[in-house]
This record gives C-alpha cells, structure tokens and sequence, in this order.
C-alpha cells in the first residue's frame, strides 16, 4: 500500500567554511544529540588533517571519497507467492549520498586508536584512493546486487 503524498525534500543550506551543501549534510550526519557545533568541529579538524598531508583541497578529497564509496547497486527484499528474494535496484542519487557518508562514518569509528578527527581523516585519504573499509562495503553492496541478477526481473 503506498503512501498518497511524499513529503518535500527539506533543504539544507551550505557549509560556513567551505559553501558546500554535502559537507554541511555530512555535518550532520557526524552529529550526535543535537551538537552541532561539536559535529562542526569535527569534521573541519579532520579537513584541515587532510590538507596538511595531502596539499590538495578538502573538499575535493571529500568529493573524491563519497563518489568511490557511493554504491551504483543494492539490493532490496521482494515477496513473492511466499519466498522472499533479494532483488538488485539501482540506487538514487539522495541515497548513494546517504549511504557514502554513512558507511564513511561508521568504517571512521571503528577504527583503532587515535581522536575521532584522525580517524575520519585517514578514512576519507584511504575512501577517496579506493581503498579501506568504506570501500569495501561498497564492494559487497556491489557482489550482493551481481549474485542476485537472477532475480531482477521482480523489479520493485
């Protein structure tokens, strides 16, 4: 049963530092109880780490990293006549965002050792060289939708 009306997409307004729309929704996907600001710090201490290792810009490297990690296909659960099949959809460009940024943070926090920044830091320099944890989730996301092509003729 679908829904009758889908609510309007809420814009969100650009970064202060750098104007850009997805750092500031990256922003705030880091942000935990509401702190912004702590969320805010975060993110542009683990830029700045970025710029002084690689001399290049930030949000380029960022950008970088969302398109290696942002996955083309996923699969997604179909019922039919009692069986439940793994179907491969292609994923919406709102949602490879989404999911990029997820999985960036989650491979981020469960690195070892060192402060947060650090760590978000090295994930995105390894995301945006197309390597790491992040990455290899997308892999996977990837090899599930392929193993499953059989079934893509249930089209959601």
């Amino acid at each position: 049963m679908a829904r009758r009306n889908k609510p309007e997409r809420f814009e969100i307004p650009p970064d202060v530092r750098y104007n850009s729309v997805e750092v500031q929704s990256f922003i705030n996907r880091v942000m935990r109880r509401g702190k912004k600001s702590l969320a805010t710090r975060l993110v542009y201490t683990a830029f700045d780490l970025i710029q002084a290792k690689t001399k290049r810009n930030p949000v380029e490297v960022f950008e970088e990293a969302i398109k290696n990690v942002a996955p083309l296909m996923e699969v997604k659960p179909r019922r039919v006549g009692g069986a439940t099949y793994q179907v491969p959809v292609e994923v919406p460009p709102y949602r490879r965002f989404s999911l990029a940024s997820r999985w960036i943070i989650a491979a981020a926090k469960a690195r070892s050792g060192k402060s947060f920044p650090e760590k978000l830091a090295a994930e995105l320099l390894d995301a945006a060289n197309n390597t790491g944890a992040a990455v290899r989730k997308r892999d996977e996301t990837h090899k599930m939708a392929e193993a499953n092509r059989a079934f893509s003729h249930y089209r959601i």
